[in-house]
Order: C-alpha cells, then structure tokens, then sequence
C-alpha cells in the first residue's frame, strides 16, 4: 500500500433491490441478510411496487436508516434502481446481471399482465412504464463504483451491455449462470469485501 493511502471507510449498512416481478423473499435477498448479519451491519430489502419511480422513491426512503455510508444492490431490474441510487448520492453499488437498457426491455411487455408470486399483486405493463425508466436512467454511470457479478449464460439480458456501460468497474463473470444467478452465495464474500467487510471463514464453508 502506498504511503498517505486510505481505504474507504466500511459500508454502514446495505439496501439490497430485488428484480423486476419479484420480491424480498427471493432466495437473493435471503443470502444477503443472512451475509450482512454474519459480518454485524443491517440489511433492508424491501418490496418494492412494480412502477419505476415509486420503487425507486421507497428504496430512497430506506438509505437513511442504514447510516452514513449504506451500500446498495441489486439484481437485474434492482440493479438498474440500485444505479440509479449510486449515483444520486455516491454510494459503493454492487449489481448482479443488472438492466442497462430497462425502457427498451420492458417496451416488449406493455400490455402484458403479471402477477407477483411472492405478493399476489396483479398489474399490466403501460407507456407509463416506459416513460418512467427512460427518464431515470443515467446518461452515464461512475464504474469505480460498482462490482458487476454476470452470468455469461444470462437467457433474459445480454451481459456485454453491462460490461460495455459499467467498463471500468470491478466485474466477475460467473461462467455457465444464468439471469437468476443462484451462484450467489459462493460470491458473497466478494460483495462485502466491495463494502469493506469481510465474511468469516466459518460462514463461508456452511453455504457449500
């Protein structure tokens, strides 16, 4: 390390986004309360609305109880709000297989009815979806941020458009994982370590 060089500071806590029609009891957001307990800092994972900006408004709401320095995440479309967070207020960001162009993937959708498993809401894609998620995407993003966890075998999003949005940043191609990235837990001490936290080596060897 050079002399007079300064790591950051550890996150304070962290606010973890999931995807587009899912929720917070996805096996993702599991893993990561459980890694945030196991290392002493709290984790929030809310369930977010389908709309874009109220998700984005209630995840917003949450940053001020997780201290001075939270850490967001998030998956897919979670990792597009998790951006979107990271840079309005400079926070360290970590995004698994995230939505760089949302507007354009959920253009193919309108019309379309869902219904969320883990709520039992029921909702339709419209313009306002659309209009939403063009107007929040970033122009450009600050790739020193972010740590990119993709799955080269990613059936839902293309990870080169990652790759070619966040070049830059620190990144782990996980070969062979699809859009759902259940190789998680195997990387979670490489998402504290981005937050400045490290697992204990007991906690590690129980997820395998």
């Amino acid at each position: 390390m050079l002399s007079g060089s300064r790591q950051p500071a550890p996150a304070t806590g962290v606010l973890y986004l999931h995807g587009f029609n899912s929720g917070a009891a996805s096996p993702k957001g599991v893993l990561m309360r459980r890694a945030c307990e196991a290392v002493g800092v709290p984790c929030i994972t809310p369930q977010l609305p389908h709309q874009p900006s109220e998700a984005l408004a209630l995840a917003e709401s949450h940053l001020s109880e997780l201290g001075e320095r939270p850490m967001v995440a998030g998956s897919s479309m979670g990792g597009f709000l998790a951006t979107c967070l990271a840079e309005r207020f400079a926070l360290a960001g970590v995004l698994i297989n995230p939505a760089v162009r949302p507007a354009d993937l959920v253009a193919e959708w309108v019309g379309e009815r869902f219904v969320n498993d883990h709520t039992g809401e029921r909702f339709t894609i419209g313009e306002r979806h659309l209009v939403e998620l063009a107007a929040l995407t970033p122009e450009a993003v600050s790739p020193e941020r972010y740590l990119l966890l993709l799955g080269t075998a990613d059936e839902v999003l293309d990870p080169a458009h990652a790759c070619a949005l966040y070049r830059g940043a620190s990144m782990l191609l996980h070969p062979g994982a699809d859009h759902a990235f259940m190789v998680l837990a195997r990387h979670l001490p490489a998402v504290l370590a981005h937050g400045g936290h490290a697992l204990p080596p007991k906690w590690q060897a129980s997820q395998h």
